[in-house]
């Protein structure tokens, strides 16, 4: 029992660690302090995690890199859509 409330409670923690980055993303409409390698290699990792988590049925492992997975997507979408805005040249 215990070690699916540190298993989900850790989850839980990672899958929102990168919504205020998001947030920033979308409020400031500038990607330019983001690297997109940093973004490739944390979005094929968390894919990576995923694919690992469900071939093991960890579903706080899964669950935890799915989400984090969608985050990441998002961050790179934003990143490439205001990557044109001057303030972000």
């Amino acid at each position: 029992m215990i070690e699916q409330i540190i298993g989900y409670s850790g989850a839980l923690i990672s899958s929102i660690s990168f919504l205020p980055q998001v947030i920033k993303l979308w409020k400031t409409k500038s990607g330019k302090d983001l690297s997109m390698v940093t973004l490739s290699f944390l979005t094929l990792n968390a894919l990576l995690w995923a694919v690992y988590g469900m071939m093991k049925d960890a579903k706080p492992l899964w669950i935890t890199n799915v989400l984090m997975l969608i985050m990441l997507i998002v961050m790179i979408f934003l990143k490439i859509k205001y990557r044109n805005d001057k303030t972000d040249s």
